[in-house]
């Protein structure tokens, strides 16, 4: 069973676990908004269910008859319902990540067959912390760049407190598209470099910041296999799904700028004055670039992965190099930059 389809990641995590065991079943729980998305997506394939539902609801918004049936048939939960957006207002993030993550746990527990909760959590629930950030750390005190972190972090404390629940906790870096095609949904996290870079037109680039902190980007096709393989093998425990070798926040802006424009960064504007900038509505609006997302390119943590890697070195996986997928996703970001289905609405 999964929520959060049809999103991004739960549609092609869908696809590698049914290419994996071409005999399971699986229930995907859908808010009523996405149910006609989610159905043109599927387009009668037989082996899935879905499932109208609400995790902020008692019950998951689901009727009893049909959350009695799933008590009794599902094996594994995939629980990657969440607000994303950086810029998300405290009270809707509570609620989705927080509460909505609540009533998933209380369901989890319920079902007696259970063999695994794999629960997607990610790596900014450390907030800002700097230097190194291990696995199975998490409240250490932290204060966080936003309410997308705080949440995140509220959620991954309850989920870790379940008791006698096979758990597997799947802690992302800033996912970017697919790393053979660049294919995305959204032009947000790393994309907003892009966003702004284009908005610079003729004039000289400047850096943002000292950019001396790494900047933790993997592909979704990583995530996806990892997390199939991380399913299937049964591991227990909190898997930071970051690269072990990421370039710092100053090389993607250049390696980025390269790619996009053909030109490097000239200066460095600080970033106190670009956290500035972005603070007017007008000016975030003509670079599309959320004022949220300038924190992450001056301030993050460096994510400590060797039990991962340990683990997923077994299946044979491992993160590619963010430098050899680039042209990848720059291409498909200029053949899409256009498209309203994937900009994000800037407030």
């Amino acid at each position: 069973m999964m929520t959060g389809y049809p999103g991004f990641i739960s549609g092609r995590l869908y696809r590698g676990l049914k290419e994996k065991d071409p005999s399971a079943r699986f229930t995907f729980l859908v808010h009523p908004s996405q149910m006609k998305k989610a159905r043109q997506m599927l387009d009668m394939e037989e082996k899935v269910k879905l499932v109208e539902g609400d995790i902020t609801q008692e019950d998951l918004g689901m009727e009893s008859g049909v959350m009695a049936s799933l008590q009794e048939t599902v094996t594994h939960f995939f629980h990657l319902a969440a607000i994303y957006d950086l810029a998300v207002p405290k009270e809707a993030a509570e609620k989705v990540n927080v509460t909505g993550t609540d009533r998933v746990n209380q369901f989890v527990r319920s079902i007696p067959g259970l063999k695994r909760y794999l629960y997607f959590s990610t790596a900014y629930v450390s907030g800002e912390r700097t230097g190194r950030v291990t696995e199975e750390e998490l409240d250490q005190g932290q204060r966080f760049k936003n309410h997308y972190e705080s949440t995140k972090f509220e959620a991954e404390k309850r989920v870790r407190a379940l008791d006698g629940v096979p758990l597997t906790i799947i802690r992302p870096g800033v996912v970017v598209g697919d790393s053979r095609t660049g294919e995305t949904a959204k032009f947000d996290g790393p994309y907003f470099v892009m966003r702004f870079l284009d908005g610079m037109g003729p004039l000289p680039i400047p850096y943002i910041g000292h950019g001396r902190n790494p900047f933790n980007i993997v592909p979704v096709d990583y995530i996806v296999n990892a997390t199939v393989y991380l399913a299937h093998a049964g591991k227990d425990g909190t898997f930071h799904l970051t690269d072990p070798s990421p370039y710092t926040a100053r090389e993607v802006y250049r390696m980025i700028s390269e790619e996009l424009l053909g030109r490097k960064p000239m200066f460095t504007l600080p970033a106190r004055l670009a956290d500035g900038l972005m603070s007017i509505k007008p000016v975030r609006r003509y670079y599309d670039v959320e004022k949220e997302a300038i924190a992450y390119m001056t301030n993050q943590s460096d994510y400590d992965s060797s039990h991962a890697q340990a683990v997923l070195a077994e299946g044979g996986i491992r993160c590619p190099d963010f430098a050899s997928y680039l042209p990848n996703l720059v291409s498909y970001y200029k053949k899409h930059r256009e498209d309203p289905e994937k900009k994000i609405k800037i407030q």
